[in-house]
């Protein structure tokens, strides 16, 4: 238990070293949304049909999802969830698929959980998708866009979602 408090304390100061390092590198891309991911919680996943709902109301194909779930020796491997076994001391992401995944050049990645986790929080910053877009009450460092609603309108979210990316000319 103590490991995984100081797990958790030394990710949290390497997050905050590459959030700084982050901040000066931002460039908004100039062409129109074709591929997009997701990462959220399992909770949120196993209710809302994300891939589904974003899909249809922003009007793109084969959106990618991956969820954060608890680790569990019993579980078996999936090529959409990850645990916060998967990433090790040094912020490193160690599951192949959901580095191939964060490596992928997204158009738009989309965080969709409204709590600070430092496993998900982590994983938006490494994502190599050209813009972000998630909850207000996150990290203001995270994203290109944030989007102040309950996790449970997923419609209201992803309307509010389209407005902008129509206004800022990306759809």
């Amino acid at each position: 238990m103590i490991f995984k408090g100081l797990k958790h304390t030394v990710l949290k100061n390497k997050f905050d070293a590459l959030v700084a390092q982050a901040e000066v590198c931002r460039a908004m891309p100039s062409h129109k949304i074709q591929s997009v991911g997701i990462i959220t919680l399992e909770e949120i996943s196993s209710k809302i049909d994300l891939q589904k709902e974003i899909g249809t109301i922003l009007g793109v194909r084969n959106a990618k999802i991956y969820s954060l779930r608890k680790f569990s020796k019993t579980d078996e491997f999936s090529y959409k969830h990850f645990t916060e076994k998967d990433i090790n001391w040094k912020g490193k992401f160690t599951q192949t698929s959901f580095k191939i995944f964060l490596e992928e050049p997204l158009d738009l990645i989309i965080g969709y959980f409204n709590t600070n986790n430092i496993f998900l929080e982590t994983a938006i910053l490494q994502s190599k998708a050209q813009f972000k877009v998630g909850f207000s009450d996150i990290n203001p460092h995270l994203y290109e866009i944030e989007i102040s609603e309950k996790v449970e309108n997923i419609v209201a979210f992803t309307s509010e979602l389209k407005r902008y990316l129509k206004i800022i000319n990306k759809l």
